[in-house]
């Protein structure tokens, strides 16, 4: 599909964060509504000008009307809960907008580890509390292929079919540590070397812990509203370009025939048919990093290189000096650290980064002259999405 009318008649006006820690010891509720005020204040608005809200349906997340009540909000004619990861709030936001649903929405995604996450969140009463008893086990269900254990699976398969090696996905691990060391809301700043990277515990073969992101209590949040009235506020607008999620044929982990085709790929050829802009027109780029796998995938299926390629293209891209990878020596990726070393924000991070890489307010991570971003949040099967998001 072609059709894009919401082109650039939707824009990101204000960002909040609470910054990402393991040892947060607020409610999901207090997260949230700390970011949510922040992003607010941050456009230039108050509580009184949202008619919108969409929270993302984190565990133990609170629902859209309990942030709405706590804040304030009055007279709210749209809200939702979408699952994550972050672009599905994002598109229900913009749609919502654009379609006269409400004029101006806030999207908050508030995260706590839960007892799954780590054994110090598993010893707590109040974050088993948030999910009847805590994990898969509870449940009353063996592990499955779902989640992690199909990305180690895919991971595998990659590795068989390419010939390509760990340290693929080492450099991924380290791109996005050394990234973080800049980034004051990064859960992890320490540096990280190759030796790191293949001395880590290995979870489940061929990933190991540092192949993961990182669990993290904290809260991100975004106000949207249209571009008319957005330049009319204080921060300098970043308009939505283009935006999609992408479900392939057969979207359940298991049931994936081959890495040739999954919703990466629909989200890719849908950005690509409704984007006046492309790779070349790219400053800044941030595929997601839940796993690194799905960054590999991220690389080679928005055609940075050919499939199987990656490995060849991120050792030519990579600035040994740096320790990062540099896209044709300009091109940054993941410069806030990514869901591997800031925390795992389910994409909420990536959008934040690109947002303050345009309006240039990174700080010190600042890409110089950055007008365009892609964002290419989610992994490969149910939630795969991507957006092209500009300076106004």
């Amino acid at each position: 599909m072609t059709r894009n009318p919401v082109k650039d008649q939707v824009a990101i006006v204000g960002v909040g964060s609470t910054g990402f820690s393991r040892s947060d010891d607020r409610s999901p509720l207090a997260l949230g509504l700390a970011a949510a005020t922040a992003a607010i204040r941050d456009a230039g608005l108050t509580a009184a000008d949202v008619d919108g809200i969409v929270a993302l349906g984190e565990p133990g997340a609170p629902a859209p009307h309990t942030f709405a009540g706590a804040l304030g909000l009055t007279d709210v004619t749209h809200f939702s809960r979408p699952p994550p990861v972050v672009m599905f709030s994002i598109v229900d936001a913009v749609n919502a907008i654009h379609a006269g649903s409400c004029d101006t929405v806030l999207v908050v995604s508030a995260m706590l580890r839960l007892p799954w996450a780590s054994r110090s969140a598993a010893n707590d009463p109040y974050r088993r509390s948030l999910v009847g008893g805590g994990g898969g086990a509870a449940r009353g269900w063996p592990e499955s292929i779902a989640m992690a254990p199909a990305y180690a699976a895919w991971a595998s398969r990659y590795l068989h079919e390419h010939g390509a090696s760990r340290e693929l996905f080492g450099r991924i691990a380290i791109n996005s540590r050394t990234n973080s060391t800049g980034n004051p809301l990064a859960a992890i700043r320490t540096p990280m070397t190759m030796d790191d990277y293949l001395a880590a515990r290995m979870v489940r073969d061929p990933l190991c812990m540092l192949d993961m992101d990182l669990p993290v209590d904290g809260a991100d949040a975004f106000v949207l509203t249209t571009a008319e009235r957005a330049a009319a506020l204080p921060q300098p607008p970043v308009l939505v370009h283009a935006i999609t999620v992408g479900l392939p044929e057969r979207g359940d982990e298991d049931q994936l025939p081959s890495l040739a085709r999954h919703g990466q790929h629909v989200v890719v050829e849908a950005l690509r048919a409704k984007s006046d802009l492309w790779l070349d027109d790219v400053d800044v780029y941030y595929p997601y990093d839940g796993f690194t796998i799905i960054t590999v995938g991220w690389i080679e299926n928005a055609g940075w290189c050919k499939p199987g390629e990656a490995e060849r293209f991120v050792a030519e891209h990579w600035d040994h000096d740096a320790g990062r990878l540099v896209i044709d020596g300009r091109i940054p990726v993941n410069t806030h650290g990514g869901s591997l070393s800031e925390g795992g924000t389910r994409g909420t991070g990536h959008v934040r980064e690109a947002v303050l890489q345009l309006r240039g307010q990174a700080g010190a991570r600042q890409v110089a002259g950055a007008r365009t971003a892609l964002v290419t949040s989610g992994g490969f099967f149910f939630n795969a999405q991507g957006a092209v998001l500009r300076a106004a």
